[in-house]
């Protein structure tokens, strides 16, 4: 028998509720690991401030860090998809559409318009990557041809920002025919002389960089943007060879002469400013002599 028996404590239940922590307040940097405050991470257009690690820009966060304020006008905002091959996968193109247009509030992946930078009169598309991963579908391209179009008739520099993962497939052939159509108008472009700048973001994939993004008179990218057709993997299953460090990355390309700078997110307004200019001023004077 024990000579002092154990003290018996009475068990207390605390009902503790989990405090909310609202939505994206933080997120971590894929880079160095940081937790960054979402707020912060908007107002400095989505770069991490110590890495310099470039998360996906909403288009119209694009055009507003681009524009000169008040100075740009939407185009052919209307246009909307449509599921002409009646595509049925797990879910139907059609409900795929309806839930990236209420998140985005967009009607497709592409916002089109004119505007100023730095005083200089432009014509601009933005791909969001958000929608459908901004695979370029009909609207897609009719939109950029358009915008395309809307150069050559006012004379003024294209400036187009691509994000995507290639062509969509719910679309089938239709979405193929808009790597001609693009590439097509590219051409009536050059014949004119006015200058194409394509900036070139994280990923750029497809048909997309088959055709319009790869076209451009200058072709910037941002840092450590992931460019190319196929992706690595599949290029790897199919040749069978080891790929290079940073294979497919802007600093890769750059390297390789595929690109022609890599420019900081923050930096992107005064080096288009810059590069608008020196080319306006030359066309300016080829048209004098």
């Amino acid at each position: 028998m024990a000579i002092f028996k154990k003290p018996r404590y009475s068990t207390v239940t605390v009902d503790v509720k989990k405090r909310d922590i609202p939505k994206d307040l933080f997120t971590r940097c894929p880079l160095s690991g940081e937790i960054v405050y979402y707020k912060e991470l908007e107002k400095n257009l989505m770069v991490v401030p110590k890495s310099g690690y470039h998360f996906p820009l909403k288009a119209r966060s694009r055009i507003d860090s681009l524009l000169d304020t008040d100075t740009f006008a939407e185009c052919d905002e209307m246009i909307k998809p449509v599921d002409v091959l009646g595509f049925n996968g797990l879910a139907s193109y059609r409900e795929k559409l309806n839930i990236d247009q209420k998140k985005t509030s967009m009607n497709d992946a592409v916002i089109c318009g004119t505007g100023k930078i730095g005083k200089i009169p432009i014509s601009i598309s933005v791909m969001d990557f958000r929608f459908r991963g901004a695979s370029m579908g009909s609207v897609v391209g009719e939109k950029i041809t358009r915008s395309i179009e809307a150069s050559v008739t006012k004379k003024i520099p294209l400036v187009i920002v691509s994000a995507s993962g290639g062509a969509r497939m719910e679309e089938g052939i239709l979405s193929l025919m808009q790597m001609a159509k693009t590439s097509a108008a590219l051409a009536r472009l050059s014949e004119v002389g006015v200058p194409f700048i394509s900036v070139l973001t994280n990923p750029t994939f497809g048909g997309v960089t088959a055709s319009f993004a790869t076209l451009g008179d200058i072709i910037l990218g941002e840092p450590r943007a992931l460019i190319g057709f196929a992706g690595p993997r599949v290029i790897k299953e199919t040749t069978r060879q080891d790929l290079p460090d940073n294979f497919q990355t802007a600093e890769f390309l750059l390297e390789h002469g595929l690109i022609d700078q890599i420019v900081h997110r923050l930096e992107l307004r005064h080096r288009l400013i810059s590069l608008l200019s020196a080319l306006h001023n030359g066309r300016q004077s080829a048209v004098l002599k």
